[in-house]
């Protein structure tokens, strides 16, 4: 017999997940008899090791063959915990960790707890919002771009179906610097069509005039690349956008600049005193020298992104606190909140003071972060990062999930992994973030989803440029695809869809995931699946916001239920070869299903469905 205790149950732990200061948390473990513990404690740790406070627990009931201890405590200040527990026992004592048994008690890690700021919220807009994210150069072009002031050299384009530029220059350096004329005025045209996907959140990545396409090289902050158009033009957008009630966020790039820069000005083209032109720049001290010029810290050693220091007071009085800020500009021009690239590196002070300032401008603005992994426990530079128990970020791009998903539809997982993971973020994340967390399962940082799915091949960019899916392989990356976005439209948070991966678009890791909109060219099943999903959420409250409970995650089984304001969904995903039979009384979404009788039906192999649970009704 196991010792029994597990934090995600309310059965063990009250209230479930995070907790805020002075908030009385409450614990129950289910102990053998036979182990005879005297005595039982919960050693609870700060971030870091050193003792916080020690929980006495004590006996409580008896159930059957066990003996249930418990306890309650409160933590007054916020911070990063954790805990084991230590159980005396005539013959001696010894300490329990998450995954002990019999073997060994200190297998895996210490259980997380994470006390957050009191009346931490975050917008209620974002909560289980629909995102469609759009790389602005290749999405939509209306009539012809404006090159006045374009950074040179650059290429744009003959034809939108043109491959993208993926060879180097003969010093084996990729430019990015070719553009197919994406714009403004092409994203507004095409409103509609993104709000019939169910979109309420319109993520761009960056805007601001710079040197290549992609524009994390910013060149002029405040100002918006010529070829995207004017400021007039982007207020058009997001009014375009909130008529349609979509939000708009945009791509907050301050961990570096582009050296193409009036801020840094190493190519000259700009008619400012840049750090590389004179010492006496103004913007100096926005940069760490080596030896000036020409040795300067720069991100992850491209010369052409010289690094930041993010807590220099002329940075962040430019960015951040001026009367006409770089972030007081955007919102004011109409955007809803910003998207930190690369959180990692902005360290917690100037998050701090970024959120601040924009919740001053909007409180109900989002702050949303780039972070790969876990946010709860997050550990960049040396440094546990405060996202949530400072109070930092209202969001974060979750990864995890994306990880978890294409594992489970690949086969790498027969449903355990999913369940494990999706319970670990949603119960080390403050409820607030979980119901606004950005769930991708593609993004310009990733391989297009559909290739993702079926093909691992990591051959020369050459290579990559040719290579096509198989008919068979497409086929099969139709069938996953259906699941992992089932699944991505049901679990908690929002479903975040990468352009052009509702139209089955291919592609390997930039630049070969930045293609053009495939417009004419569509795979239309595959639109009209994701509009369906979309419409979905939006008549289904308990998808957006419901919580989280699962019923099933083995044998290429998962099954969950999405529960709120009374109302319960039953959510399966059937991966395996062999029919699954199931209880249905309101059939609400699937496919591969067959009805077999009045009260049941049986889920084929790869389908999926939702259910309204009997016990709820109108």
């Amino acid at each position: 017999m196991r010792i029994l205790y597990d934090s995600k149950q309310a059965m063990y732990k009250t209230p479930f997940g995070t907790l805020v200061p002075n908030q009385p948390c409450t614990l129950h473990i289910h102990i053998p008899a036979t182990v005879q513990a005297t005595r039982v404690t919960c050693i609870l740790n700060y971030d870091g090791g050193s003792n916080a406070q020690n929980i006495n627990l004590t006996l409580q009931q008896r159930k059957g063959a066990y003996e249930i201890f418990g306890g309650q405590f409160c933590i007054p200040c916020t911070g990063l915990y954790f805990y084991y527990f230590y159980i005396d026992t005539p013959d001696g004592g010894f300490r329990l960790f998450k995954q002990g048994d019999d073997t060994n008690m200190e297998a895996g890690d210490l259980w997380q707890l994470s006390c957050i700021p009191a009346g931490f919220k975050t917008p209620d807009w974002a909560k289980g919002a629909t995102i469609y994210q759009v790389f602005p150069d290749r999405f939509c072009k209306s009539g012809e771009c404006d090159l006045t002031g374009k950074l040179e050299p650059y290429t744009v384009h003959k034809s939108w179906y043109e491959e993208v530029d993926w060879k180097p220059t003969a010093e084996g350096i990729v430019l990015n610097n070719d553009f197919y004329g994406g714009n403004f005025k092409g994203i507004t045209e095409k409103m509609d069509y993104i709000a019939g996907l169910g979109t309420t959140i319109l993520y761009l990545n960056p805007i601001s005039k710079s040197f290549s396409s992609h524009r994390y090289d910013t060149g002029d902050y405040k100002v918006p690349d010529p070829m995207l158009g004017t400021e007039a033009d982007f207020s058009e957008m997001c009014r375009a956008a909130h008529a349609r009630g979509i939000r708009v966020i945009l791509d907050g790039v301050y961990s570096h600049t582009g050296s193409n820069s009036p801020y840094f000005n190493r190519e000259g083209a700009f008619d400012s005193v840049g750090a590389y032109n004179s010492k006496e720049s103004p913007y100096y001290s926005w940069y760490t020298f080596y030896h000036w010029p020409t040795s300067y810290n720069s991100w992850w050693n491209f010369d052409t992104l010289p690094t930041v220091n993010k807590m220099d007071p002329a940075f962040i009085q430019y960015i951040i606190t001026d009367e006409d800020s770089v972030v007081a500009h955007w919102l004011r021009l109409g955007a809803d909140g910003f998207r930190l690239d690369v959180a990692d590196e902005l360290p917690d002070e100037f998050i701090q003071l970024l959120r601040a300032r924009i919740k001053q401008i909007n409180p109900e603005a989002l702050l949303l972060g780039e972070v790969w992994e876990d946010a709860s426990n997050k550990t960049a530079y040396g440094k546990r990062r405060a996202y949530f128990t400072g109070g930092e970020l209202d969001s974060v791009m979750n990864y995890p999930f994306r990880t978890a998903i294409i594992n489970y539809v690949r086969g790498f997982d027969g449903g355990k992994g999913l369940k494990d993971t999706v319970m670990t973020i949603v119960e080390n994340y403050p409820q607030e973030v979980v119901a606004c967390n950005m769930n991708p399962l593609g993004t310009h940082d990733t391989p297009r989803l559909l290739t993702a799915l079926v093909d691992d091949f990591d051959g020369s960019r050459e290579e990559k440029a040719k290579r096509r899916l198989s008919r068979n392989q497409y086929d099969v990356a139709r069938d996953r695809l259906m699941m992992a976005s089932f699944l991505q439209y049901t679990l908690p948070g929002s479903p975040s869809l990468y352009y052009g991966d509702e139209a089955c678009m291919e592609g390997y890791r930039d630049p070969f995931n930045r293609r053009p909109y495939p417009w004419g060219r569509e795979d239309m099943d595959f639109v009209n699946h994701f509009k369906r999903l979309g419409q979905l959420r939006r008549q289904h409250e308990a998808l957006r916001l419901g919580d989280i409970r699962f019923f099933e995650a083995a044998d290429k089984h998962v099954g969950f239920t999405r529960s709120y304001r009374g109302k319960t969904y039953r959510i399966y995903c059937n991966r395996s070869a062999d029919v699954w039979e199931i209880p249905s009384s309101r059939l609400v979404f699937g496919y591969h299903l067959q009805i077999v009788a009045p009260d049941w039906l049986t889920i084929g192999p790869r389908g999926c469905c939702i259910t309204e649970d009997p016990s709820y009704g109108d």
